[in-house]
């Protein structure tokens, strides 16, 4: 098979969840015997032509001066034209569809018969409060739109699967992400941020309000941990939420913003040494930093919602609340002891049975191979 991945910032991954997913799966894909390409932005740093195997192409991206929110309209446009004009791929893979829809309009995909599109669905889009309303019912056209162009759907949740189902009544593919149980841990790591193992709670997330930072800060604030075990926040602070999470909160010394963490096995050695870790990522899909947490070995706080249940299951505590928070937080020394072991052993097995990369390398080919079979035999 010959495959294409649209809609990345390419290979190897430099900056979040589609782009590990892309780097893992194409390399595995090729290691089978197939031909990829990877469509990277013309400004990402590795420059080589191929990686591990897999073809890169560069393409124009305007981002670093229009902005992400509209470059990747013109860089997805581009992509898609190249895929199309230029190569005779059999499977285009769409990463998200919330800046490829006007692509998809304009080539028609709909009536084109090969290559096969298949559109990663993400979580429910439109839902996102860091977009205003007006934003967020474009995106929710969008939706609609990359439902009704795309060949076949996937759905990286049994949330997201059942939502399209119910609203669409369109059948979609559930192909999670991917994650490796991690055992290189160096608690070394820790004096440079002034932690100590178990010492710390810690949150992993971009600073966007459907992540429920808030809830989380503020439940730590009026519980019984504020000032005994300090709450780390990861992630880049220069979001307008994320400088409104600064300006705040920034000062005071029981919470610590450290930025963006990219060496992967410092983070997940911060991770791994947490006293617990709070998740409240809420619009949909199954979240990277999720499955890293839980390969981490990490003990769960989860904001309560079907997506994060899907994963979980009852391996994790929930909050739907600052109170529920805070509540959880009091009762957060008799929760380790009695409960830590048993879900960090619990979610080290999902990992290695439903989310291992290995494991998700055999479900995409064998997907890709049942879409072309289902072409022919049309």
């Amino acid at each position: 098979m010959k495959i294409a991945f649209i809609s990345t910032r390419g290979i190897p991954n430099n900056y979040g969840g589609f782009e590990q997913f892309a780097e893992y799966i194409s390399v595995g894909l090729v290691r089978r015997g197939h031909e990829v390409v990877v469509y990277s932005p013309h400004f990402h740093p590795y420059r080589e032509p191929d990686y591990k195997g897999v073809r890169i192409k560069h393409i124009y991206s305007p981002e670093k001066w229009m902005g992400s929110s509209v470059g990747s309209f013109f860089y997805d446009f581009l992509s898609l034209r190249d895929a199309l004009k230029k190569e005779k791929f059999d499977i285009i893979y769409e990463a998200g569809y919330t800046s490829i829809v006007p692509a998809y309009i304009w080539f028609n995909v709909k009536r084109i018969k090969y290559p096969l599109f298949t559109t990663n669905m993400d979580g429910v889009e439109y839902k996102r409060t860091k977009f205003n309303k007006w934003v967020q019912k474009f995106v929710f056209w969008e939706e609609r739109m990359a439902v009704k162009h795309s060949h076949y759907l996937i759905a990286d949740n049994m949330g997201i699967r059942d939502y399209y189902k119910e609203k669409y009544g369109k059948e979609s593919k559930f192909l999670a992400y991917g994650a490796d149980v991690h055992e290189d841990y160096d608690v070394d790591v820790l004096k440079e941020y002034g932690l100590e193992a178990g010492g710390y709670f810690i949150v992993v997330a971009r600073l966007e309000p459907e992540n429920n930072l808030f809830m989380a800060i503020e439940g730590y604030l009026a519980s019984n941990q504020y000032g005994k075990h300090p709450l780390v926040v990861v992630g880049k602070t220069n979001t307008p939420y994320g400088k409104y999470l600064m300006e705040r909160y920034g000062r005071d010394r029981n919470i610590r913003f450290v930025g963006g963490i990219y060496d992967f096995r410092k983070l997940n050695s911060i991770r791994h040494y947490s006293y617990a870790y709070f998740h409240g990522h809420s619009v949909g899909g199954t979240n990277p930093s999720l499955l890293e947490a839980m390969a981490s070995g990490c003990f769960i706080l989860a904001h309560d919602n079907i997506f994060n249940r899907a994963v979980l299951g009852e391996n994790a505590l929930y909050y739907g609340s600052t109170d529920a928070a805070t509540e959880m937080l009091d009762g957060i020394d008799q929760a380790v002891s009695a409960h830590k072991k048993e879900y960090t052993e619990r979610n080290l097995e999902v990992i290695r049975r439903d989310y291992s990369w290995e494991k998700l390398v055999d479900e995409h080919e064998e997907y890709f191979k049942w879409m072309l079979s289902q072409r022919k035999g049309g």
